[in-house]
């Protein structure tokens, strides 16, 4: 795996090897010292277009305690100000000499086009409404972990929420399936995407239908920024019908966990304070970002190396 765009593109076997190689960067993240020299001598660029805290932190997080440097490519102080398109930017940085891009824009297909202009690897931190699969990736790694196991057959997630503008639902939704969960997708009608018929899910329009079946509560914070007018009445009647209040909470199995991929609107998707709630995996979710994003991080950087010797260098560093 050069690139890392998206869930389909990882497949199955590469969404599990990641996962396992999580549990090692776990392991080193517990450490009084988080950091091992893995992979050392590589450069990482963040590079994004849009507005990021949590993901953008994590990467850099990541790629610093695998001690690789890190270049941040910031809009504000660029040429991209003075009109230089993305591939001069792309081709440019590339010229520098790094080995891979982690790129966030608000157009979908940016991850694949770039390709073409550079011969680093590309990762791809989240692509208009299109994938966002490390994302993805944390939020099985999270669910194993909380589960005690990787296999997710017999497990009902209800993603409730801005399906239509959401790209952390398709990855979601690729990954969860292809780990064997039962899938529903809970939303309004006008945040349903139009393919919706060839995603492998069921639909619902109301969130209290699913609540008692449910093993994962998967809330999505609605994305107005990327909303037509008119989609939903207004934000009260929509929390109202889809948010998480109390009530919801008390009905909800008491083994059932509550995840949201951030940043959450209180008030509206979320009307109770998630750090109260004894099934929240919210925090979990943000903690393992770093963990997750270090596997990735080390399974493109090393696609071309000696895999055997490269992990075989990674186990001894872990235990160390």
């Amino acid at each position: 795996m050069k690139h890392i765009r998206s869930i389909s593109e990882i497949g199955k076997s590469g969404v599990l090897a990641i996962i396992d190689r999580a549990k090692q960067m776990a392991e080193i993240n517990s450490r009084p010292i988080p950091k091992v020299p893995a992979l050392r001598g590589k450069t990482v660029v963040s590079l994004f277009l849009e507005d990021s805290t949590r993901t953008r932190l994590s990467f850099e997080t990541a790629a610093k305690r695998l001690s690789a440097e890190t270049m941040n490519f910031s809009v504000s102080n660029s040429s991209v100000n003075k009109g230089e398109s993305l591939r001069d930017t792309i081709e440019t940085i590339s010229d520098m000499g790094v080995d891979a891009f982690v790129v966030r824009h608000k157009s979908s297909g940016i991850p694949w086009q770039i390709e073409q202009w550079t011969d680093a690897s590309i990762i791809n931190a989240g692509d208009g409404a299109h994938q966002h699969p490390t994302q993805a990736l944390v939020d099985c790694f999270t669910i194993a972990e909380s589960l005690g196991t990787i296999s997710f057959e017999g497990l009902t997630i209800s993603i409730v929420g801005d399906i239509r503008h959401s790209r952390v639902a398709r990855s979601n939704v690729e990954a969860f399936a292809m780990l064997g969960a039962k899938v529903i997708l809970v939303a309004p009608n006008t945040l349903l995407p139009p393919d919706i018929d060839h995603w492998p899910v069921t639909v619902s329009t109301e969130i209290d239908d699913v609540i008692r079946e449910t093993d994962i509560l998967y809330m999505l914070r609605l994305q107005s920024e990327r909303m037509d007018q008119g989609l939903i009445p207004n934000l009260s009647e929509y929390g109202n019908r889809f948010g998480l209040t109390e009530k919801r909470v008390a009905i909800l199995p008491s083994a059932s966990r509550i995840m949201h991929p951030g940043p959450m609107n209180r008030g509206v998707e979320m009307q109770v304070d998630p750090s109260l709630l004894s099934q929240s995996l919210i925090h979990r979710q943000v903690a393992n970002g770093v963990s997750v994003r270090m596997a990735v991080l080390f399974t493109a950087l090393t696609f071309n190396d000696d895999r055997e010797n490269a992990i075989e260098r990674l186990a001894k560093e872990t235990a160390q």
